[in-house]
């Protein structure tokens, strides 16, 4: 049985479809990377299924449909770090990482010995302990996104949905938090689906790829089935290099068209 799995899921915002009839599964422990042209509706897609947009189709975890789950019910099924956060400057990096502890606290009830050690031992894990006291506003670009890795996590749910969780991070940066949700995913038995442009950071850390275009499903299956030159030359209009990496992993390279 797969760990995640999305059937038929289509949706309209403003009268325009934007998700038409998209379907994908994971297994347990396994990396789903969703690729695509800017609009194509991976960031949708992962809205779609934390019931944050209405849409049709079913989506379910370990075979639980979770459509008609109370929001914090599914909470504990799925945790899901958007592209693009709100982050309160004032908050501490303690305080903002225990919000994901909300499930699990009555709606008039506060958090509990076991949310704070829950909280503490993430921010632990994730070299965060040292910066548990500082406002969110002094922090640089890579602590954001592993603070932002922390809420997620500590809501301790088995999938785990990341918008562009290497947004606006240098090279290293990306290294660095790809390689942290890497080991938690092996670590933890993470089942775990991203949303990422860099076609060659997706075929070098998925196990299996989703391409889609203008709201619909492309192509899917295992990286070197899907990151070949002829799909990603037709679906993006580039021109581009696929070649195995040392350990046969793909990495895309843009190339140059030939001149005339």
């Amino acid at each position: 049985m797969s760990a995640l799995e999305a059937r038929g899921l289509s949706a309209t915002l403003g009268g325009r479809q934007v998700l038409s009839d998209v379907g994908l599964s994971v297994r347990d422990g396994e990396w789903l990377a969703v690729i695509g042209p800017n609009g194509a509706g991976k960031s949708t897609l992962l809205r779609v299924m934390m019931g944050l947009l209405e849409a049709r189709g079913e989506v379910s975890v370990d075979g639980v449909p979770v459509r008609a789950l109370k929001p914090r019910r599914r909470a504990r099924l799925m945790a899901y770090a958007p592209q693009n956060p709100l982050l309160p400057p004032g908050l501490t990096v303690a305080e903002y990482a225990l919000l994901g502890r909300t499930p699990y606290i009555g709606y008039l009830g506060r958090d509990g010995r076991r949310d704070r050690e829950v909280t503490a031992s993430v921010l632990e894990r994730l070299h965060l302990s040292a910066l548990a006291a500082r406002p969110l506003g002094r922090l640089s670009g890579g602590e954001r996104q592993r603070v932002v890795l922390a809420r997620a996590l500590v809501q301790q749910a088995p999938v785990l949905l990341l918008d562009e969780p290497t947004t606006a991070l240098d090279l290293g940066h990306q290294q660095q938090v790809l390689e942290l949700v890497d080991r938690l995913r092996l670590a933890d038995g993470l089942t775990i689906v991203t949303t990422v442009h860099d076609l060659s950071l997706a075929g070098q850390y998925a196990d299996t790829v989703l391409l889609m275009a203008q709201g619909r499903q492309v192509a899917s299956g295992p990286a070197t089935e899907v990151l070949t030159e002829p799909l990603l030359t037709g679906t993006f209009g580039a021109h581009v290099r696929v070649a195995p990496g040392e350990d046969g992993r793909p990495l895309v390279n843009l190339v140059r068209p030939a001149t005339p």
